[in-house]
C-alpha cells in the first residue's frame, strides 16, 4: 500500500474489514475514557455514562464479531468443520458472547476494563504494523534486508513487548474480581444478577481452562490462601473449610472441562482474543 498519495492509501485502508476492527477498538477506548470520567464523579446513571458504557460494548461486540466472522470464513474456505463445542473454545467467541451480555444487562464498572486493556494493545499493534507504514512507508531497503523501522514504531514495539504480560495478568485479576462482584450482587438478589452470575461463570470457566494468565492468578490466590490457613493463629475449622473449598472447586473444575466432551482427538490451541 505504498503507491499513491497518503490520502489514496488511507482511503484504500479504510475500506478494509481490518480497519473497521481497528476503528471499533478506538471507539471502545474513547467510550471507556468518557465513562471513566462519569465514574470518577459517581455519575453512573447519567445519560453520558449510560451512552458511553453501552457504546463501548457495541464496539466490543463489533470488533470480536469481525474476528469471529473472518475465522468462520477461513474455516469454510479450508473445508474444516466446526462443532458448536469446538466453536465455544474460541476465545473470540467467548468475548463476543460476554460483550453482548454486558451490553444488555446492568452496568458493572469492572466489566469494561479487560476489553479496554485488550483494545490498547490491539490499537498499538495495528498502528505500528499497518497505520504508520501507510502514512509514511519505510524507505526501500537493500536486497535481502528488512526496511528499517521508524523510532515511533520501535517505541510502540518495545512498549508492547515490555508490558504485555503484566497487562494480561492484570486482565486475569480483573476478570476474577468481576466474578466476585457479580456474586455479591447475586447474594443480595440484585435484578438479573443470578442470570449474569451463571453466564459469567461459564465464561470464566472457559478462561480458566485456556488462559495461562488466569491460571497463574488462581495459583497465586491459592498460595496466599494456603499461607493464611496454615498460620498458627488460624482456627482448625477455618483451615478445614479452606481445604474443603479447594476440593469442591477442583472437582467442579474437572467436571466442567469442555475437552472431555469434545471429540477425543487433540484440540488445536485456543486463539488469542482479538
Amino acid at each position: 500500500m505504498s503507491s499513491g498519495s497518503v490520502q489514496d492509501r488511507l482511503v484504500q485502508l479504510a475500506q478494509t474489514l481490518q480497519f473497521a476492527w481497528f476503528a471499533g477498538h478506538v471507539t471502545l477506548l474513547l467510550c471507556t475514557l468518557r465513562y471513566g470520567l462519569s465514574a470518577l464523579f459517581f455519575q453512573f446513571s447519567s445519560r453520558w455514562a449510560q451512552f458511553s458504557y453501552r457504546t463501548a460494548f457495541v464496539a466490543a461486540a463489533a470488533t470480536y464479531g469481525i474476528v469471529v466472522y473472518k475465522s468462520f470464513r477461513a474455516r469454510q474456505k479450508s473445508g474444516k468443520p466446526s462443532s458448536p463445542l469446538a466453536l465455544a473454545t474460541d476465545e473470540n467467541v467467548q468475548y463476543l458472547f460476554m460483550s453482548l451480555v454486558w451490553l444488555f444487562y446492568r452496568q458493572y464498572v469492572l466489566a469494561v476494563l479487560p476489553y479496554t486493556i485488550y483494545s490498547v494493545f490491539h490499537v498499538l499493534t495495528y498502528t505500528r504494523g499497518v497505520l504508520l507504514p501507510t502514512l509514511q512507508p519505510p524507505p526501500p531497503a537493500a536486497a535481502g534486508q528488512k526496511p528499517a523501522p521508524s523510532a515511533l514504531v520501535d517505541s510502540i514495539a518495545r512498549f508492547v513487548r515490555e508490558y504485555y504480560d503484566a497487562s494480561m495478568t492484570l486482565v486475569a485479576g480483573l476478570e476474577l474480581a468481576l466474578w466476585v462482584r457479580v456474586l455479591l450482587s447475586a447474594i443480595i438478589f440484585a435484578k438479573g444478577s443470578w442470570i449474569i452470575l451463571f453466564l459469567y461463570t461459564v465464561f470464566l470457566r472457559a478462561r480458566i481452562g485456556q488462559s495461562t494468565f488466569v491460571q497463574g492468578m488462581i495459583r497465586q490466590l491459592a498460595a496466599r490462601g494456603d499461607q493464611y490457613a496454615n498460620r498458627q493463629d488460624v482456627p482448625p475449622s477455618v483451615r478445614q473449610g479452606w481445604e474443603t473449598a479447594k476440593a469442591v472447586l477442583k472437582q467442579a473444575h474437572d467436571q466442567t472441562d469442555l475437552n472431555r466432551y469434545i471429540s477425543g482427538q487433540p484440540q488445536a490451541p485456543p486463539k488469542k482474543a482479538q
